[in-house]
């Protein structure tokens, strides 16, 4: 029988009776836009290894531990969901994941899978709907023995998942799934009617449609090879695809439309300087820090909401990073030390304090605090100390000329 596998999204097809080569040079003739481009076989194998590796989501309390291949869970909630009347456009991998697939080894390893799956919510009600489809899908990761006729979709809820996000407004119309795992891999379901911003730089722009490989799962039995697979597309919400890819592969730094970027963006700026990532115009984003920094306290304004964001941003981007949280905390505070324009004084220094204090937290968590006894403090003096008529401070010499900062033992 022939073997034919269809993209959904992008109408490729590979075909068993194809000779070698003839469908890797169809594929790269249909990307026509410049913002999308057919995958290698290399980012396709590596694509395949992302969807068929058994990532744990960890149960809090007595709950077990579910085994989860993300094309597994990924197929049920399509399956269950276009069942119940919500149809899925497509299915696609972002963020970290994504850009592992397409340059692999850049530095930092990805972190939480994410899952966009392409829906119409023309009402709230959907967003219930789609919630009770998920929930119920994990009954079926549960281990054998376990009665799953006592456990309610509460129960679920509150022992695998991470967070739930739910936004519906005229512009933006979308739900957040996140399923829990220790190490920071966690498995995020991400269901988009609309959104206004998809990215924050180029290097994290890109989306791969998955489509034609979750096809491939269902009906093909042979594994496949360099001369046999489906064509995967990958598109850059950037633009450019081509270009964006030499950012990452280059480790360059670059936006568009830097106004739509949210107060996280600075947090996400941070986190590529200090991965050796470095702005393709360093006078641009010179002004870009300024404008990062008052979006994030726009956003952020309570020093405590800044907390909680800070805390959760290392949490779930630097785990087995540790060294790297350090670094991290200081570039942070370079950055809104020097490109704060929009706090008044005591609110700025109340955000640097807080930067300092959590970096100093987390040496101590690395019992990495250096021993007092090699270290130099420095203090300012008083004003009078120059005054030499102020007599309850005694002056070796006169004439000597006092420093600006003195040290003290």
């Amino acid at each position: 029988a022939l073997l034919t596998v269809l993209s959904t999204s992008s109408g490729f097809a590979c075909n068993s009776r194809l000779s070698e080569g003839t469908l890797r040079k169809a594929d790269m003739a249909e990307a026509s836009s410049s913002s999308e481009s057919v995958l290698t076989w290399d980012q396709v194998s590596r694509l395949n290894e992302v969807l068929t590796e058994a990532v744990p989501v960890h149960g809090r309390g007595n709950f077990p531990t579910l085994e989860v291949r993300l094309k597994d869970i990924v197929q049920m909630v399509r399956s269950r969901l276009e069942q119940r009347g919500i149809h899925v456009k497509d299915i696609r991998l972002n963020g970290s994941t994504a850009s592992h697939v397409l340059v692999k080894d850049i530095g930092w390893s990805y972190k939480d899978l994410d899952v966009i799956f392409r829906v119409d919510l023309p009402e709230e009600a959907q967003f219930q709907l789609i919630k009770d489809v998920v929930l119920g899908t994990l009954l079926d990761f549960l281990p054998e023995g376990v009665n799953k006729e006592k456990i309610t979709p509460m129960t679920l809820k509150e022992a695998y998942v991470q967070k739930l996000v739910k936004v519906y407004t005229e512009q933006d119309r979308w739900s957040l799934i996140s399923l829990s795992n220790n190490n920071g891999r966690n498995v995020e379901l991400k269901f988009v009617d609309s959104i206004r911003r998809q990215f924050e730089f180029s290097v994290d722009s890109f989306q791969i449609i998955l489509d034609s490989l979750l096809s491939y799962y269902d009906l093909s039995e042979n594994p496949m090879s360099q001369h046999f697979h489906p064509s995967v597309l990958g598109e850059s919400m950037y633009g450019d695809f081509a270009v964006a890819l030499d950012h990452l592969r280059n480790k360059l730094i670059a936006t568009k439309r830097p106004e739509e970027i949210r107060g996280g963006g600075l947090l996400k700026y941070c986190n590529l300087l200090v991965r050796d990532f470095r702005p393709t115009d360093e006078e641009e984003f010179k002004a870009l820090e300024r404008y990062m920094c008052s979006r994030f306290f726009i956003d952020f304004p309570d020093i405590g909401e800044q907390q909680r964001k800070l805390e959760a941003y290392l949490q779930s981007h630097f785990v087995g990073e540790e060294k790297s949280k350090y670094d991290y905390l200081m570039i942070l505070r370079r950055v809104v030390n020097e490109s704060t324009v929009c706090l008044m004084g005591h609110e700025r220094r109340q955000t640097l304090n807080l930067i300092s204090l959590t970096a100093f937290r987390v040496l101590a968590e690395q019992n990495a605090i250096p021993d007092a006894s090699n270290v130099t403090c420095y203090y300012q003096p008083a004003p009078y100390l120059r005054d030499l008529n102020f007599s309850n401070y005694y002056v070796a010499s006169c004439n000597q000329s006092i420093p600006t900062w003195l040290p003290c033992n």
